[in-house]
């Protein structure tokens, strides 16, 4: 949906007396012919109302603290657009005599061979395990400022693949945004943390769809606990939706683990809602029967209307990159995000997809490779 200035706020100062033409004339000369300009104009004109209302020094604090984050975590990693990312979550306690301590190296290098940067905390543990398998080169460190126990590991430490945080909020948000695929190993509250916030902020629609994969030792009954716990407490009292579980996959080995993630990228490659429709772009374009299919078995996610499938459309042209891809879209109801997954499962079967070829053209985002 497009932007929308806010009118109110340039009201506000323009009743005050304020010009704020100065504005508009310092931010043509930074940033001419960007097409964020009128972004960066609210932020500045909600600075300026901040600055008049001057309640607390904290309150400015954290917005400044804020703000130098952000702005130096997209600077940083712009330089990783292309790559495709996958977060590990799991213990700083882990030792590394410990099983699980070997499968964390053991997923980092899988996924390395597979051309996907490993994105953890940066600390010890199960993060400093699975930066150790997958190299400094496909490895990104999110380290946390504390007074105790979190250090950057020796694969990332001082390295320009590390970036810290103050706030854990800021560093959350990174961790979820970056990520095309989560990896959640055994740890403890602030492990638990991260799964059940990347779980709600996908049920709810506020992050897209990815894989959540919850990576257990062989014989290992942690997650398995936790989904147990989830299917007789939440399940059962309807405190969520029962396709809400096919939201994560549960498996014992690092393999198993990158093969979720290719299985999930072979045909689905990336989504976006365009006005009121929903658009998945897909690396193959499905065949007829598949599209029937999809029209009877999917039906409940549709709000109105059917499915699309098509090629790029005019008003998607602010992405060039991800023009070659084949277009689904439809009406979602973005109410189950369970269900959504099911339909992904379904389009990314390969004798769902069409025999006509996708022409080859650079992608903004280098492929998963084959192991």
């Amino acid at each position: 949906m497009p932007y929308q200035p806010n009118d109110l706020l340039s009201r506000h100062f323009q009743n005050k007396g304020i010009d704020l033409s100065r504005i508009e004339e310092q931010l043509d000369q930074v940033a001419p012919n960007s097409p964020n300009l009128e972004l960066y104009r609210d932020m500045m004109l909600t600075v300026l109302r901040m600055a008049q209302d001057d309640r607390n020094r904290w309150n400015a604090k954290i917005v400044l603290q804020t703000l130098r984050e952000l702005e130096n975590a997209f600077r940083v990693l712009d330089h990783f657009k292309s790559r495709r990312k996958v977060t590990v979550f799991g213990s700083a306690r882990t030792p590394s005599e410990h099983p699980l301590y070997a499968q964390a190296r053991a997923l980092g290098s899988a996924l390395a061979q597979s051309n996907l940067m490993v994105i953890t905390g940066g600390g010890g543990g199960i993060m400093a395990a699975a930066h150790e398998g997958a190299g400094l080169e496909h490895s990104l460190g999110f380290n946390i400022t504390l007074p105790f126990e979190q250090h950057a590991n020796a694969t990332v430490g001082g390295t320009h693949n590390l970036l810290s945080f103050h706030f854990f909020f800021t560093r959350k948000l990174f961790f979820v945004k970056e990520a095309d695929a989560l990896v959640l190993c055994p740890g403890g509250f602030g492990t638990l943390d991260e799964a059940l916030e990347v779980l709600t902020l996908i049920q709810t629609g506020k992050s897209p769809l990815v894989p959540v994969i919850l990576l257990d030792a062989p014989g290992g009954s942690f997650w398995q606990g936790a989904l147990d716990f989830i299917r007789n407490q939440l399940e059962a009292n309807h405190y969520i939706l029962p396709a809400d579980l096919k939201l994560m996959r549960l498996v014992y080995s690092a393999d198993e683990a990158v093969e979720e993630i290719k299985q999930f990228y072979s045909n689905f490659h990336s989504s976006r809602w365009l006005k009121k429709q929903f658009v998945i772009r897909m690396n193959h374009p499905l065949n007829d029967h598949a599209m029937e299919q999809m029209q009877k078995d999917f039906a409940d996610l549709c709000l109105s209307g059917f499915f699309y499938q098509g090629p790029c459309s005019e008003p998607e042209h602010d992405e060039p990159q991800f023009s070659h891809l084949t277009r689904l879209s439809f009406a979602f109801t973005a109410r189950d995000q369970g269900r959504l997954r099911e339909l992904v499962d379904f389009i990314n079967r390969t004798e769902n997809w069409s025999k006509a070829k996708v022409p080859a053209q650079e992608h903004a985002r280098e492929p998963i490779k084959a192991t």
